[in-house]
């Protein structure tokens, strides 16, 4: 499957090659590239006009294809080389959609300079209007230099827990375990836990009767925890802990045990401590109970 992929890649990009060069040879003859090197007094459009509006919009849209086609080539496990690629990925979008504009008001005829200058007055109106926008680009920016988090980072943000899926110059997006994927806007991503940058604990708390001997049980519980570290090292990273009587309920006595794992495994890593406490507790006896009620009769 791989290798069938890698091979439409290839076919894919020899197909965008030929296209550039193509373009790029008709353009010449029918001018498309004359409208860089002066500006028209007022817009004129007919059927070479329109040739030519196409041929610009067709050889952007190749080159940006091509550049996005030889990013996904670049194979890394580095999270900061992944969130570099995503990030220039998104921008390119953007840099292709301005290009696109400038050179078509070029065709037309429209003098670059004088609409720059006055996009830029309408711009700084419309930025008042348009401050969320401002603010998730400016975010952006500052979160690619400080290095707060990269793609394949696990991050929590305002209580949603997932892997950092892509990074854009305006947003982010977060994909939990379920397959749920929130797009988050840079500005919003405030108070960050990266839990890429230390382990993980998964938690498991489980009953025992009160008729149970404490004492005799925590001296067997090292033999039961080691064994469930020696079988399942694929998810935990140290040997679980037990940290004594979480709460004395209404028919048992819980236990609260820990296990440190990677964040992408807590909860797998949970369940999993859940069903071999439970195991190993059967294997020596002891029976996780039931509620029960006791009826005194006169």
């Amino acid at each position: 499957m791989k290798k069938l992929n890698s091979a439409k890649s290839i076919i894919k990009l020899i197909v965008c090659l030929v296209l550039c060069a193509a373009f790029y040879f008709i353009g010449k003859g029918a001018g498309a590239f004359e409208s860089f090197k002066s500006a028209f007094s007022g817009f004129s459009f007919d059927l070479k006009t329109l040739l030519r509006i196409v041929i610009a919009v067709v050889m952007v849209l190749a080159v940006e294809n091509l550049l996005l086609l030889i990013l996904s080539f670049i194979k890394s496990e580095k999270s900061r080389t992944l969130t570099l690629i995503s990030i220039f990925g998104n921008a390119l979008r953007y840099i292709a959609a301005i290009a696109i504009i400038c050179w078509v008001l070029t065709i037309l005829g429209a003098d670059i300079g004088t609409i720059v200058a006055g996009v830029g007055i309408i711009a700084l109106v419309i930025g008042f209007g348009a401050e969320s926008l401002i603010a998730d680009l400016v975010t952006g920016i500052f979160m690619i230099f400080e290095n707060q988090y990269n793609v394949g980072d696990y991050i929590e943000v305002d209580g949603f827990r997932g892997r950092v899926t892509s990074m854009g110059i305006r947003s982010t997006c977060i994909t939990d375990a379920g397959g749920n994927v929130k797009i988050v806007n840079n500005s919003a991503m405030g108070n960050i836990l990266n839990r890429s940058d230390n382990t993980s604990r998964a938690v498991s708390t489980i009953a025992i009767p009160y008729a149970t001997d404490i004492e005799a049980l925590e001296a067997r519980l090292p033999e039961i925890t080691k064994d469930i570290f020696e079988r399942h090292t694929d998810i935990f990273i140290s040997e679980p802990v037990y940290l004594g009587v979480e709460e004395l309920a209404d028919s048992a006595i819980v236990l609260k045990f820990i296990a440190e794992v990677d964040d992408q495994d807590i909860y797998s890593g949970s369940r999993m401590l859940n069903r071999e406490l439970l195991l190993g507790l059967r294997s020596i006896g002891i029976e996780c109970p039931f509620p029960q009620v006791d009826v005194h009769q006169k």
